[in-house]
């Protein structure tokens, strides 16, 4: 897997210029913004409770908002390019447009996931726009664990680099859920950056998937990953009922429990969101 600093279209001092910061000076601390939100069967819903969302987060002072991965719809893609190519959104597009105007209109960073259509190809994609609204980066999940085993290789695609950016914030990277444990994904901690944001889609295979379940069986997994890699990592899921989750393989038939966490990269859960909650985690750092 390929290590990049760069990424297309990102317009290098833009954030700092739009922000009367000059260009190379970062801010000694940053609030950032988990939002969990609770998917449902529309997109221009789910959209809408984004950029609700996204105005609260700005109103108590976060300079950082992370929205889960699938932001607009969840993973409820079934390996039927008829039926999920309709699912993914045009990067840049309308939705895209709103999405930057909002950064914009709000002088945040804003970053979440969705599905992104680039003609008959269909990507589990990542996006972060900058306080100016400008898109400054975009990353394509790795991991192949979005779509089934079945799904044909000319549709549904993949990313093949970790990329990082620079912002007013620091040096910002993605990685989207399963990539966080890949092998690929391992050699991320040598890049040098400050922030790694992981929007991820988790779900369970019974309903009423409870915290301390999450707290026994999955958190140590997630820290003791951030610990290897060293850097600190923001992660948010979404809540979807079973019917919203992909469940391909039957076992996400409980449904998205939602949760959030900011885990430094010594591997300390420095302020988490409980599963089974909607609203947002904030946290100063």
């Amino acid at each position: 897997m390929k290590l990049s600093g760069n990424t297309e279209g990102m317009v290098k001092g833009t954030t700092m210029e739009c922000s009367g910061m000059p260009f190379g000076e970062v801010v000694d601390a940053v609030r950032v913004a988990l939002g969990v939100i609770d998917i449902g069967k529309e997109r221009a819903q789910n959209l809408g409770s984004m950029l609700a969302m996204a105005e609260s987060a700005a109103a108590k002072g976060a300079d950082l908002l992370l929205f889960p991965e699938a932001s607009l719809t969840g993973l409820i893609n079934r390996d039927e390019p008829a039926e999920d190519l309709p699912l993914g959104v045009s990067v840049p597009g309308p939705i895209t447009d709103r999405l930057s105007q909002k950064a914009r209109e709000l002088g945040v960073h804003l970053a979440l996931g969705l599905l992104e259509r680039d003609g008959d190809r269909l990507f589990d994609t990542a996006l972060l726009f900058d306080p100016c609204g400008e898109l400054v980066l975009r990353y394509r999940r790795i991991s192949s664990g979005w779509h089934g085993l079945a799904a044909d290789p000319e549709v549904y695609g993949h990313g093949d680099a970790v990329r990082a950016v620079d912002t007013q914030l620091g040096r910002v990277a993605f990685l989207i859920c399963g990539d966080l444990f890949s092998d690929e994904a391992s050699t991320a901690g040598g890049m040098s950056f400050d922030w790694l944001l992981v929007p991820y889609a988790r779900c369970s295979d019974e309903p009423g998937y409870d915290q301390n379940r999450w707290e026994s069986e999955e958190e140590p997994h997630y820290s003791a990953r951030v610990r290897e890699l060293g850097v600190t990592t923001l992660m948010a899921n979404y809540l979807a009922p079973g019917e919203i989750c992909r469940g391909m393989c039957g076992w996400c038939s409980g449904g998205a429990y939602g949760g959030a966490m900011v885990i430094l990269g010594d591997g300390t859960i420095a302020a988490k969101k409980p599963a089974g909650e909607e609203g947002m985690l904030l946290a100063d750092l």
